[in-house]
This record gives structure tokens, C-alpha cells and sequence, in this order.
């Protein structure tokens, strides 16, 4: 018999055509929220039942509950909030016993909310309760920090699931999965959710980990918040598609997973096997290798303990997986801790393979198939044949658009890509016109310039863009934007600010020492150095030429030319 949904029903939120025709005619009246691709995803969850027994977002009484003691009201596990953060603008239209709809990032409507509760939420003791720490390096505590503290909560009707155009057959929801389980006589079934490529390794280790427990494969690949932009996601899931006849036939299943990452440790991995145990499987391999930036999703020294402990509440058998080698005498993966004595071992860590990539070396056939091999090549060319942005950042008169000028001239010699340069005062003129000089406004100007530059690298050119962008925050938005497709490089133009006074031609730092020009960067307003630059030049003891000359041999070190 198959193993049942988490808390007894499948919770599917998405209503039948006579009610949703009569949301669809009460939306044209209401309040309504884009949904960020983090919430989509939370939604999609929701309105398939992915989340049962959740019926909605969580209120706050929910949320206290959830992070002091991974339970829900009734006192079911339940072990990460699930909430909808709002502007604060839209949360003073709303009162309790509301309807708000929801949409997602082209506005059309997916769902309706019954507005229950309106509250502020704790990211700060939500990270401690939750992640674990206040670490604001760590990617769950980043993740938090990104979250509006206001969040509104209350049960949701569905009017429809999320369009996908990419991989349709691909993206099986539970009561698909379980029909297709049933079908094929799957009783016993071991998932295996994964955010990286799967090779010779991995496969190993889901194989054996199925074969131990006498059980099914379904390999269910977390897309989160995977984007149309985002190339490496198109190729990873091909990837999965050809690791499948490697498999005994008619022994597993593969499903794009909706979920978004919150690098939450063991509440995650509980979260996790929830998810997988509404799909129908009764086990969940809990890998923990980490991803191509290091980050661990799952750490088995800190978090097996408190996992284990769940597995009755959980039923799902949780089955932690230690690091798989390459065994040269076996000519096989092996787990760490089933290796022979004297073991001739070889790995190649995500970052290994990554630049083995970048620097177009090959990749060794030990580690992964040829055709994924071929696959992987293919959609990550070596950087000398990638586009990439230069993003300077740095106070107004530091010298961002001289050195700019000068790097865009160099390029152009080498003729290798076409050049864009987007200076922070060109911008301003022709893409930002009605923008005024406001934080919100700002950050605004540097995501469209963000924007701009991600299309250009994409497609194989090259963007230089120097405006000043004083704020960390959307400085590392304009980084995952384009390093969906193509290269960064941050370079910090670290001249000080007396130095910039000095320079002043226009005046302007005058008229913000005398109160005229409000919000004036470094003056009025902050400059939040960058901790993350590739590379930092001082222009007060340096000449443009030189300092240009610095960024070029860092673009030949990192492998963009040369």
C-alpha cells in the first residue's frame, strides 16, 4: 500500500470551475501582490498539496509556533514557516477578512487569499530559531534578510497552478506522481531531491541507496527559482533526462520540484521529506555534497541528530549519504566510509569542475558520462568565449566613467566581443529618465542597468557599467541577475572621499555639504563599501592607464580574454 499524504489529505488548494469563475469576476475589485519567484514557488506548493496539510500562508500565531517548536497549532511537525511578506503600502490597505489576489510576475491571477492575519515577522530570531545562526554570510540568513518583515497570512483558493512552458511533461504534481506509482506497482520508493548535476557519482549512490532498501527511484531535481534566462538550468535538466537509461528499467521517475532553497540545515531536511512523502515516497536520500558556491544545504555533523530523531512523526526514512569517491582499482564510486584500506581514490569537488569549465579543460571521463559531459561543455562555454559585465562602483568624481572609457577601449582593440558601455549619467538620460534620486529610485536605476547589462552577457557580449550604486544589497541582485548567463567582475573604485571633494568641477559636493542636494552619496547618504570585488584601484595614486591595465590582467587571469 502506498504511504499516505502528510496529515492524512492530499490538500489540493486549486477550486473547481464554478467557484473559480466567481473569483475570477471578484478579482477585477480587489487588492492585488506580484508574487516574487521565491513565492511562486511557496504557492505552487501550496496549490498542489505539495504542502499539505497547509491550506494557506501562516499567520503569526503559525509562525511563532513553527520556529519555537516545529509544530503547527494542532501540535503537528511542521518544521519551517511558509509565510507571504507584503510592501508595507499594500499591507495598510488591508484589514483582516480581506481578500487579496495573487499573481505572478506577468499578473496573471493565481490565487485568492482570505486575509486572517496582518504582522510583522522576526527575520533576525527567525535565522537563530530556524537557520540556526545570525551569520549574515550564511545564504539562509541572506535569504531572511531579503524577506519584508511585514506578512499577511490566511487560507488560499486556487484559481489555477503557475504556467510552465519549459519541461511540461516534466512537472508532475502528487496526485500525478502517485497515480503513475500506482500504475507501475511502486509501494516502496526512495526520492533523491538535488540542486546540481547528477554524474557517475551520484548515480552510484541513488542506485545503491534503492537497491538497499528494495525500493523505487524518483529523482525529483529542485528548480526553485529557476528562470527562461537561466541557461544552466535548461542543461541541467537535459542532463537528468540522459542519466535515466543508466537506471534498470521501469525502476524510476523524474520530476521537476518547485521548491525554493532556504539553507536551512535539518528543519530543512524535514521539510523536505514532507514534501517528498506527498509525492508518495516513504524514503528521502539526504545528500550532502555541496553546491558549485560551497554552500551545504544539509550538514551531517550538526543536523543528522536532530533529523533522525523526527523519522517517526515524519514516516519517511531519512537516509544520510556520506561523500562518494572514484575507486581506481574498482574502476567505481564508493562511499567514504566503505573504502578498502590503501584505497586509490580521486574527486573532483563542484569547484574543480567549475574551472575545469571556465578554462575549457576536460573534464575527466572517471567523473561524469560523455553526453552529460557534452551537455554540461556546451551550455558553460569557457570564459574567453562568454559574455560578462565590468561593474564599477565607487563615489561620484572617484573616477568610475574615466577608467571605464579606458577598459572599453582596450576591449574594443581586442575585437574578440562587442562592447556596451552603460555609464551611470547615460543611463540616467535615456533609461531612468523620471527616476529621482530617492534609495527606492536608486536601486530601481542599478537593476535596470543590471537588466541591460545580464541581456548583453548573455548573449556573448560585453558590458561596462559605472554608475555608483552605493548599496550591497542591490549591488549582489545585479550580480545573480547576470550571472545567470554570463560573467561579473565588481571592481571597486576605492578613491577616498577627500580625494573626490578635491575633484569636485560641478560643485556638487559643495551643494551637499550646505544642505541644497539631499541625499547626496558619502554626505547625506552611505556608501556601503563592497566586500566582495574582484578588484579594488584607487585612482588618487594611480593613473587611469594603470589602473585599466590592473582590471585587464585580472580579466586575463580570470580566463575572459587573453
Amino acid at each position: 500500500m502506498m504511504i499516505s499524504p502528510y496529515g492524512g489529505v492530499l490538500c489540493e488548494l486549486v477550486v473547481d470551475l464554478d467557484r473559480r469563475r466567481e473569483l475570477d469576476e471578484q478579482l477585477r475589485d480587489l487588492v492585488s501582490w506580484d508574487l516574487s519567484l521565491r513565492q511562486l514557488c511557496d504557492l505552487e506548493l501550496l496549490l498542489f498539496g505539495g504542502f499539505s496539510p497547509l491550506r494557506g500562508f501562516m499567520t503569526r500565531a503559525e509562525y511563532d509556533s513553527v520556529c519555537s517548536k516545529m509544530q503547527l497549532l494542532d501540535g503537528t511537525l511542521w518544521p519551517l514557516p511558509v509565510t507571504l511578506s507584503i510592501s508595507a503600502d499594500l499591507a495598510d490597505k488591508l484589514s483582516v477578512g480581506d481578500q487579496l489576489g495573487l499573481r505572478d510576475l506577468e499578473g496573471v491571477a493565481l490565487a485568492v487569499l482570505k486575509v486572517a492575519d496582518i504582522w510583522q515577522a522576526d527575520r533576525q530570531a527567525e535565522a537563530q530559531a530556524c537557520v540556526g545562526t545570525n551569520d549574515p554570510q550564511h545564504p539562509g540568513v541572506e535569504i531572511l534578510a531579503d524577506e519584508a518583515p511585514v506578512c499577511v497570512g490566511g487560507r488560499v483558493e486556487g484559481l489555477r497552478l503557475p504556467t510552465h512552458y519549459d519541461f511540461s511533461s516534466l512537472r508532475l504534481i502528487p496526485r500525478e506522481v502517485r497515480n503513475r506509482f500506482a500504475k507501475r506497482g511502486f509501494q516502496k520508493v526512495v526520492a533523491y531531491q538535488t540542486c546540481e548535476p547528477m554524474h557517475r557519482a551520484e548515480q552510484a549512490m541513488t542506485f545503491q541507496a534503492s537497491r538497499e532498501q528494495q525500493a523505487n527511484l524518483f529523482i525529483q531535481p529542485v528548480i526553485g527559482e529557476a528562470s527562461p534566462e537561466n541557461l544552466d538550468y535548461y542543461a541541467r535538466v537535459r542532463c537528468y533526462q540522459m542519466l535515466l537509461p543508466r537506471y534498470p528499467s521501469n525502476t524510476v521517475e523524474l520530476s521537476l520540484l518547485p521548491l525554493a532553497t532556504r539553507f536551512a540545515g535539518a528543519r530543512e531536511a524535514m521539510l523536505r521529506a514532507i514534501v517528498a512523502r506527498n509525492f508518495g515516497c516513504t524514503h528521502l536520500i539526504i545528500d550532502s555534497k555541496p553546491d558549485q558556491e560551497g554552500r551545504v544545504v544539509f550538514d551531517p555533523a550538526k543536523d543528522a541528530e536532530l533529523v533522525l530523531a523526527q523519522q517517526a512523526q515524519l514516516e519517511v526514512s531519512l537516509l544520510p549519504f556520506a561523500q562518494w569517491v572514484y575507486d581506481e582499482d574498482s574502476d567505481t564510486y564508493l562511499p567514504e566510509d566503505r573504502l578498502p584500506a590503501g584505497a586509490l581514490t580521486r574527486r573532483l569537488s563542484p569547484e574543480g569542475l567549475r574551472a575545469r569549465l571556465q578554462a575549457g579543460r576536460k573534464i575527466p571521463d572517471w567523473y561524469s558520462y560523455p553526453d552529460v559531459i557534452a551537455e554540461l561543455t556546451k551550455a558553460n562555454p569557457p570564459r574567453r568565449q562568454q559574455g560578462f559585465s565590468l561593474f564599477f562602483t565607487g563615489l561620484s568624481g572617484a573616477g568610475k566613467s574615466t577608467l571605464a572609457n579606458v577598459v572599453m577601449v582596450r576591449l574594443m582593440e581586442l575585437g574578440s566581443r562587442p562592447v556596451t558601455l552603460l555609464d551611470g549619467d547615460i543611463v540616467r538620460r535615456n533609461l531612468s529618465s523620471e527616476l529621482g534620486f530617492s534609495k527606492e529610485h536608486r536601486d530601481i536605476n542599478i537593476r535596470r542597468i543590471g537588466f541591460v547589462a545580464g541581456e548583453i552577457s548573455k548573449n556573448g557580449g560585453i558590458a561596462i557599467c559605472a554608475p555608483i550604486a552605493p548599496y550591497h544589497k542591490v549591488r549582489k541582485e545585479v550580480r545573480r541577475m547576470v550571472e545567470a548567463g554570463g560573467g561579473f567582475v565588481l571592481v571597486h573604485v576605492a578613491t577616498p572621499l577627500g580625494e573626490c571633494e578635491k575633484r569636485d568641477r560641478k560643485g556638487i559636493y559643495k551643494k551637499a555639504r550646505a544642505g541644497i542636494i539631499k541625499e547626496f552619496t558619502g554626505i547625506s547618504d552611505p556608501y556601503q563599501e563592497p566586500q566582495d570585488a574582484e578588484v579594488t584601484i584607487d585612482t588618487s595614486d594611480q593613473t587611469p592607464d594603470e589602473g585599466a591595465q590592473q582590471i585587464m590582467l585580472y580579466l586575463e587571469k580570470a580566463g575572459y580574454i587573453g
